[in-house]
């Protein structure tokens, strides 16, 4: 059923494309060949195999350099015949209209891994999303470079499919950019093109991509191919404790030496501390100087409390930028002393970026093990709660964790926002949230706008919280682009994920809304269970 769907797909944007056009006075060949670039790579993998066999001939006569442009009466003759193809394949039924309904699992399977998918070719990108996402992967779209590359260093992905035909730039810079942190944090990338010269695909390989795959992508190799290359990553994962990036230890090393500490006390009453340290601000770096400069960042912090430690301390990369050190026979007042010590030095390194010197600084939290509170889990308990009361105290400095502490982290609360001219949507979907116990346990606040005018006059919007706008398409007045870009212009992005709440005759609004900044869509008329359970993945990655 889905490969029927998405075939009928096929021929509705192909005769709608050719309709758009014939209303021209002239067609560009660029835009002829990207037209029979994506066709090809689709149709193939969907199954139009006769359509596939004609863009693949037929995109010969075209070229992606040309300025050339081609008159209705030129390029009909050359493109027209593809319409009687789609005849003869199994479309049988109506078309449907350009809609990309996404099936979600919302059993209790977890996404065993993240996937980000570069290529601009709307259908395909849907179709492998859907097939990827039955397996329960999840996918992350970009499509454009730009795109591709704020979503790389944001999301952190497991595995990069990227096309080499993008609107922006060609996916090959897009490899010159990344493959070097790509190598360092084992994250495996797979080429995906129409362009199959032995030249590039030598290249690629040459450049570190793990797989070049062919468009027409044969879904089921794919999809084993994927399968197979994350079976890969777990084994790498599983011999390595060392963090690539920062040189300090992972968090698998982190649960080994933890219990083996816990184990050597409760045999031995050997006791020892626990330090958390956090760089202050550190999505600030990231925002002000870029990706590159807050690695620099890590990797200074790093080496400064590597050289810092005994040979018997354990420094460990606990996760983004904060840190985790264990001091065997050492208390929690003696472990102050070497925070302390530390941070003062970090303080008052200058690091420089766009002709600017800043500094920066972390906050600590410290505990010691003892007969009462030997648990693992309490013990980070502990020592997070410190290194709280360190942030709430103004940063840059340590605390030792006491019982008297206040408590810990404040819960975070995600703030949804459905903004839709259905006030019977609206109802519908507010009184679901509320209803709603996600697997995470996730606090949510929910609220709701009639239209993107009152929404975006209002005042929704708090800098220390965390948002996921569920936005309509089509609205009156603003409808929701204008709103996107809006909301991508005026705030940061760091804050706020953004559906698209989608109608089945707008797919050049999917289009859009994923270039201008969308981080995903829903197709209505949609199941709750599925909008839930996106959510709740988006949610997962955006707070934790």
């Amino acid at each position: 059923m889905t490969t029927r769907k998405y075939k009928a797909l096929v021929e509705q944007r192909t005769r709608e494309t050719l309709d758009k056009w014939s209303g021209q006075q002239y067609v560009g060949e660029r835009e002829i060949y990207r037209f029979l670039h994506n066709l090809k790579g689709t149709a193939g993998t969907v199954g139009l195999d006769r359509v596939e066999r004609f863009a693949s001939s037929t995109l010969l006569y075209f070229s992606d350099h040309s300025d050339k442009v081609w008159m209705e009466a030129e390029w009909r003759e050359v493109l027209h015949p593809v319409l009687d193809l789609f005849s003869g394949e199994e479309t049988s039924g109506s078309v449907p209209d350009p809609v990309l309904e996404i099936s979600l699992s919302t059993g209790s399977k977890q996404q065993k891994y993240e996937i980000l998918l570069v290529d601009d070719d709307v259908e395909l990108v849907a179709f492998l999303r859907e097939s990827l996402e039955q397996q329960s992967y999840y996918v992350n779209i970009a499509m454009s470079a730009e795109r591709g590359l704020k979503l790389f260093y944001e999301s952190r992905p497991d595995m990069i499919l990227l096309d080499i035909l993008l609107p922006d730039q060609s996916g090959i810079d897009v490899l010159h950019q990344i493959i070097g942190k790509a190598k360092k944090e084992r994250i495996p990338i797979i080429i995906m093109s129409g362009e199959h010269s032995k030249d590039l695909q030598l290249y690629a390989y040459s450049l570190g991509v793990m797989d070049y795959m062919p468009k027409p992508v044969d879904i089921d190799l794919f999809l084993v191919l994927i399968k197979n290359r994350f079976e890969l990553k777990k084994e790498w994962q599983k011999s390595i404790i060392i963090d690539e990036l920062t040189g300090a230890y992972n968090r698998r090393y982190f649960n080994q030496t933890m219990k083996q500490l816990v184990s050597d006390f409760r045999r031995t009453e050997r006791i020892f501390s626990l330090a958390l340290l956090d760089l202050d601000y550190f999505k600030q770096i990231n925002d002000t100087y870029g990706h590159l400069v807050g690695d620099e960042v890590l990797q200074a912090f790093s080496e400064l409390v590597r050289s810092s430690i005994r040979v018997e301390d354990t420094f460990c990369r606990y996760g983004g930028e904060e840190f985790a050190l264990f001091m065997p026979n050492t208390d929690a007042a003696s472990a102050l002393l070497v925070i302390e010590r530390i941070q003062s030095q970090f303080a008052a390194m200058d690091f420089w970026a766009k002709q600017q010197q800043f500094r920066v600084t972390f906050s600590g939290g410290i505990t010691e093990i003892r007969a009462r509170r030997d648990d693992p889990e309490e013990l980070i308990e502990d020592a997070d709660q410190a290194l709280y009361a360190s942030k709430h105290a103004g940063r840059n400095q340590t605390t030792l964790y006491n019982e008297y502490l206040p408590a810990g982290k404040v819960e975070q609360v995600l703030k949804v926002i459905v903004v839709d001219d259905d006030a019977l949507i609206r109802r519908i979907v507010v009184q679901q949230f509320r209803e709603w116990e996600p697997a995470n346990n996730l606090k949510m606040e929910v609220s709701s706008f009639e239209n993107g005018a009152q929404f975006l006059q209002s005042e929704w919007y708090s800098p220390e919280d965390k948002f996921i706008i569920l936005l309509d398409g089509i609205m009156p007045e603003l409808d929701g682009l204008e709103v996107l870009k809006q909301l991508r212009s005026r705030y940061p992005e760091v804050n706020i994920l953004v559906i698209m709440l989608t109608g089945r005759n707008n797919q050049q609004d999917i289009i859009h809304a994923l270039q201008l900044g969308a981080d995903d869509y829903i197709v209505k008329p949609f199941h709750l269970p599925e909008m839930l359970t996106r959510v709740e993945r988006l949610a997962h990655r955006f707070l934790f």
